[in-house]
């Protein structure tokens, strides 16, 4: 059986839940490993889910 999904926790429509990436650089390290840098999603801040509408807030 399939667990439950929170309704109340939405993914976020621009990662689509993958909200930090580690892109490599091209560039190598003296000791062979690669230099990466680590983004993270601007529309949910790196959380990976984003606030339900009617939750949001508007206004003063």
């Amino acid at each position: 059986m399939m667990p439950e999904t929170n309704p109340l926790r939405r993914v976020c429509r621009a990662c689509d839940g993958f909200a930090t990436v580690t892109i490599t650089t091209g560039l190598q390290a003296a000791d062979g490993t690669r230099d990466t840098v680590r983004v993270h999603c601007p529309t949910c801040r790196g959380l990976g889910h984003t606030t339900p509408v009617a939750f949001a807030r508007t206004g003063k």
